[in-house]
């Protein structure tokens, strides 16, 4: 029993050191997204149309399906359509504020593909919105994915903030 202990304990702390290493090396590297679009609606305007995760399959290119509620620790249930594949996940919500919608979604498990994805709502004036979308991405598989996945993120992004800024500006 001692003697397996012992060996669980170094097969911990060796997994422990390659994790350390791996963090420190040039191969962890965390990369960001982001893209913004000036909306000439009030604030509440645009941050009602984000929220409304009911009608998203009528007008948002990207995020195809959402539901649950825009609260901190809360779950979402997403499906979002990235060039021709399509995902699904449940994210955390991190921030909910009327100004910012931050939540993190994980790929299997923490660590491995991580994604902290952020709407900002910044007031410029009584009509005026910038909203600014970013996914900050970590984890081991970022850096062999990156070339695969960027592209059409970046583009999903572009197209789901014009056409929240069509239907912000509609109403």
């Amino acid at each position: 029993m001692r003697k397996t202990i012992i060996n669980l304990l170094v097969i911990v702390a060796l997994l422990a050191i390659l994790i350390f290493a791996w963090w420190r090396s040039p191969y962890h590297q965390v990369r960001t997204i982001t893209t913004s679009v000036m909306i000439y609606a009030p604030t509440e305007r645009v941050w009602r149309v984000l929220t409304d995760f009911n009608s998203y399959p009528q007008w948002n290119p990207f995020i195809k399906q959402a539901s649950g509620e825009p609260r901190q620790g809360a779950r979402l249930d997403i499906t979002l359509q990235n060039g021709n594949s399509t995902m699904h996940f449940r994210p955390r919500v991190l921030q909910a504020t009327g100004r910012e919608l931050r939540w993190i979604g994980h790929f299997v498990v923490p660590g491995l593909f991580d994604g902290e994805h952020r709407f900002l709502l910044e007031p410029d004036g009584p009509n005026n919105t910038r909203l600014t979308q970013s996914e900050t991405f970590d984890g081991i598989l970022v850096v062999p994915l990156w070339k695969r996945i960027a592209p059409g993120t970046s583009e999903g992004f572009r197209k789901m903030n014009q056409a929240l800024k069509d239907r912000a500006e509609a109403r």
